[in-house]
């Protein structure tokens, strides 16, 4: 019996998938629920499994995008398993080709007449060679006897612009379906929102002072380390409370408001960007959300993201400070209407009361939808944002830091 396999449905409102890689080989035997294939959707990559036993044909290549339902493969299911002989065919020395050394006798070609002249510039040329740094070696003269002339120098330097020996190599690599679809995205938002970008500084130098007392023990206790991302989810949740239409967006005419929120954040996979959801942040302590990140990013990395991890969404944080990123206006999620964007920690000189410190300074960025965000709501936002980062205790953690950080 010839089963024919499909395409099967990766989520709703994806129609079309592509053969990243297979995993098995054309006329190879298969298990049933072996991974044969992965496959890219526009949201995540799959493992494609055998729905039965048998000989596998291969219908597609990879690389081809297939619609959700068409056949890329069929399994021969009365093939019977191959056995494995064990052995293995050894080739015989007398059996190997042998490659027989033909030494040829040199020709007898006539030796061009050397002369003193041959490859030596003329005055004209040698000062030319020697402003342009050339070695005239290797420099074919036309001139008489081989001389080179003040022609051959001029033609022996390139002009501005000219290839001048070096690598100009070039390869051409087909972007990913995913790849292609964050970039649709990403043009889309640019082109249908009326983005604004707003900057504040936050001075980091309360949440340091909280990760170096409690980061040892926080680890012992919960075995996750205490980052920066649960003061920061923390403290966006703070301010999306206080400034509701940052956690909205636009349905058509309306404007749809959430009264929970899950929190997107952008990570780094092997296939590209990738932005899974943290659930109900707002009902997460401090070790639920640090938990919660190391989970989806490990599962980012590791290629086993799922559609339903990456689909929703009602505000994005993007840190790109781990790149060593100063600053940056990052682009909008859709359909959301607001995205924080984190940067790197540099130790800067700040005023306080008249004088001069030196603290660790992180410049924040919040990208808003100005449709349904004004001035007020977007600016207030990040100033919340920046006033629970620099008293966490009381703004974050109600006074008590053991208490919030469960120790």
């Amino acid at each position: 019996m010839i089963l024919e396999m499909k395409v099967p449905s990766p989520g709703e409102s994806i129609t079309e998938v592509e053969i990243a890689a297979w995993l098995v080989s054309d006329g190879d035997y298969v298990e049933k629920d072996q991974a044969i294939a992965e496959v890219d959707s526009d949201k995540a990559t799959l493992e494609l499994p055998a729905e039965e036993s048998g000989i596998i044909t291969l219908k597609a290549s990879e690389g081809d995008a297939v619609g959700v339902g068409e056949v890329v493969c069929l399994i021969d299911t009365s093939a019977e398993k191959p056995k494995d002989s064990g052995a293995k065919t050894e080739i015989k020395a007398e059996d190997k080709t042998k490659v027989a050394i033909v030494q040829e006798e040199p020709s007898r070609k006539e030796v061009a007449k050397e002369t003193y002249a041959k490859g030596v510039p003329s005055p004209a040329a040698r000062k030319i060679l020697d402003e342009k740094g050339i070695d005239p070696t290797g420099l074919n003269g036309t001139g008489k006897d081989g001389r080179i002339t003040k022609e051959d120098a001029v033609k022996s330097v390139p002009s501005m612009g000219s290839p001048t020996g070096g690598s100009r190599g070039e390869h051409r690599t087909k972007l990913s379906m995913l790849r292609r679809k964050v970039a649709e995205r990403l043009v889309a938002a640019k082109n249908e929102t009326a983005m604004l970008t707003t900057f504040n500084e936050v001075d980091m130098s309360a949440v340091f002072a909280l990760r170096k007392q409690y980061k040892d023990l926080f680890k012992d206790k919960h075995d996750v380390s205490l980052g920066f991302m649960s003061f920061f989810t923390k403290a966006v949740i703070r301010a999306l409370e206080m400034f509701p239409s940052v956690n909205s967006m636009i349905d058509g005419k309306e404007m749809l408001s959430f009264d929970f929120c899950d929190i997107s954040i952008a990570v780094s996979g092997p296939k590209g960007l990738m932005v899974p959801v943290i659930r109900n942040a707002e009902n997460l302590t401090f070790r639920g959300i640090e938990a919660e990140v190391k989970r989806l990013a490990l599962r980012a990395r590791d290629g086993q993201i799922t559609v339903d991890e990456m689909t929703g969404g009602t505000f994005t944080i993007s840190n790109g400070g781990v790149f060593g990123s100063m600053l940056s206006t990052p682009i909008i999620n859709p359909p959301q209407s607001g995205i924080l964007g984190m940067h790197n920690i540099v130790e800067r000189p700040i005023v306080k009361e008249g004088a001069i410190f030196i603290a660790p300074i992180m410049y924040v960025a919040l990208s808003y939808d100005h449709r349904i965000i004004d001035g007020r709501e977007s600016v207030g936002f990040l100033v919340a944002v920046k006033e629970a980062l620099e008293n966490p205790v009381e703004l974050l953690m109600d006074g008590s830091p053991e208490k919030a950080l469960e120790l």
